[in-house]
């Protein structure tokens, strides 16, 4: 039980609790990230969902009953998961572990496997068609999942594995439509409307034990959808368990904070990470944490991104027009979108040469609009950074005077 949660004393808390029947039915799992919040989540929805009862403890991982066996490849239909994530450089890590593995015939071949579908699922979960149903969106999104799931049903852990050129192509075909599905369709902001999905799913009765609904990333909800979230659990229906994360608790809504039962995640040490790289994506390199290590998938580094944010601003500081197209360009277009998150960043580092809190705040204010413009909105980079630039070249301009 919880045997992939690396480092993290908070898996001790939940066995006891869970042994002693008493986990709460609404819980918040808080800390950095990268911490391993999502694997516990999905982890202990399994756990919740176990029916064995031969000799093995019930919820470990090798129980082979009905419910554990779909939850390991996380398709168990008595899980929903909702809420913003960035999800391509994980399944990108671990298409290269399973290659890898299966060039190698390694002896943790199975774990790649696993690893590799749990990274994509992690993604196509957020697109149940219980949250979805009735969005206008649904008829493009429908092909993409289909075609991912056809997919995966061929790598399911209880087929042979294709050989490794086969395997090759598949999973790069896997990863281009999950590419598509998230650049294109997840939001960054958990719309309310799969609240209420969520919710009318959870007062259903089901023939399958126990419902999970994991919501990550709780402090990112606009005012409606977190007050939709708190009428559920301030009334939860029987047999159904909240499983709430976020990275800054301090920014989740204190009438939500006092129904949920807090579990606290630790920023584990450099020599802990590096051992997380090497026993997840059998990986030995000199990179510092996990998120330092995803990003080396990324297709433009972050001090490239950085950089390119810097001479964006550095336009604007020494009033010269600028071929915002070019800077989309060399940031790879934005794919996938944590580039767009990591240029904003770098602007709003750079930004604060002016030394000025009144105009670092207008600045910010533009960025964060920007920033809604392009992931709300669905506006093209391109014109997002126009605009952008307008604005913050005005912000300037009025305060040079």
């Amino acid at each position: 039980m919880f045997d992939n949660l690396l480092f993290q004393n908070v898996s001790n808390q939940l066995i006891t609790d869970l042994k002693n029947n008493k986990l709460p039915s609404s819980i918040l799992l808080s800390g950095p990230e990268a911490s391993g919040k999502l694997t516990c989540a999905l982890e202990l929805g399994r756990v919740l969902s176990c029916t064995g009862n031969g000799t093995l403890e019930k919820g470990n991982w090798l129980c082979d009953c009905p419910a554990c066996r779909k939850n390991k490849e996380l398709t168990g239909t008595n899980i929903i998961l909702a809420g913003p994530r960035d999800c391509s450089l994980e399944m990108l890590a671990a298409r290269k572990t399973l290659i890898h593995a299966a060039l190698n015939n390694s002896t943790w071949i199975t774990a790649a496997r696993y690893l590799f579908i749990r990274s994509v699922r992690k993604l196509t979960l957020r697109f149940s068609p219980v949250l979805w149903e009735g969005d206008d969106k649904i008829s493009k999104i429908s092909p993409l999942l289909e075609d991912i799931n056809d997919n995966l049903e061929i790598l399911s852990i209880s087929k042979a594995l294709p050989p490794v050129e086969e395997l090759e192509k598949l999973t790069e075909k896997i990863i281009a439509s999950a590419e598509k599905l998230e650049n294109g369709y997840l939001y960054d902001s958990l719309p309310i409307d799969h609240i209420r999905r969520a919710s009318f799913w959870a007062h259903l009765k089901s023939n399958e034990g126990k419902k999970v609904i994991i919501i990550e990333n709780v402090e990112k909800m606009n005012e409606s959808c977190r007050n939709a979230l708190l009428k559920i659990l301030e009334e939860p229906p029987e047999d159904v368990f909240f499983i709430l994360t976020t990275a800054r608790r301090g920014a989740v809504m204190q009438t939500i904070l006092s129904r949920v039962r807090t579990y606290t995640f630790f920023q584990r040490t450099g020599e802990q990470q590096k051992t997380v790289i090497s026993r997840v994506f059998h990986h030995e390199g000199n990179d510092e944490n996990v998120i330092q290590y995803l990003q080396t998938y990324l297709p433009v580094t972050p001090d490239a991104i950085k950089k390119e944010a810097f001479d964006y601003y550095a336009g604007i500081k020494n009033n010269h027009l600028v071929n915002v197209a070019a800077f989309v360009k060399n940031c790879g277009d934005f794919e996938p979108r944590t580039l767009f998150k990591i240029f904003l960043r770098g602007l709003t580092e750079a930004q604060r040469e002016v030394n000025n809190p009144e105009i670092e705040h207008k600045n910010l204010e533009a960025i964060i609009e920007c920033y809604n413009n392009v992931s709300v909105f669905n506006v093209k980079p391109v014109a997002a950074l126009e605009k952008l630039y307008r604005d913050l070249a005005s912000i300037r301009k009025v305060n040079l005077r």
